[in-house]
């Protein structure tokens, strides 16, 4: 975390994720109080390098600390897709049968999206607190789903 707060390639990936919540209009701040639970937050950095190995770009992603979580006090139900090696082999096979087009989709942000049911609490994130409101928290509107952003086709 150190590093990237001394790089500026990385403040700016930081920046670009924090922009992206404000224009999806994800969270609003409110006022901390004792009766909240509030859900950590921390940045997660990863490096998009070409075919070659070279740095393309650096990609960070601000997520909650889901596993700080207790079932029944912070959430109800929580769904994340994920996509089974034995899916895509046998998507990839039917493709195949049956002469489909099968496009690959970059994902460049995740985003909030989707009304919540219920108040979801989470911390500012780090190097990044409001300086005017350095003790209010975020209130989620929206819950995460994936954006992408472009396509490859695969044949």
């Amino acid at each position: 975390m150190n590093d990237a707060l001394n790089d500026s390639n990385w403040i700016v990936a930081m920046q670009d994720e924090i922009n992206q919540f404000t224009r999806n209009d994800v969270w609003f701040l409110v006022p901390k109080t004792d009766d909240m639970n509030i859900i950590g937050t921390k940045w997660v950095f990863r490096n998009k390098m070409d075919e070659d190995g070279n740095i393309v770009r650096n990609k960070a992603r601000l997520v909650a600390k889901g596993y700080n979580q207790e079932e029944c006090i912070d959430f109800d139900e929580t769904y994340a897709f994920v996509a089974r090696l034995e899916v895509v082999r046998l998507l990839l096979a039917y493709a195949c049968m049956c002469n489909f087009k099968l496009h690959q989709m970059d994902v460049k942000i995740a985003f909030l999206n989707g009304f919540l049911n219920e108040e979801v609490y989470v911390s500012q994130p780090p190097e990044f607190e409001d300086h005017l409101y350095p003790n209010h928290v975020f209130e989620l509107k929206k819950g995460l789903i994936w954006f992408e952003t472009s396509t490859k086709t695969m044949v």
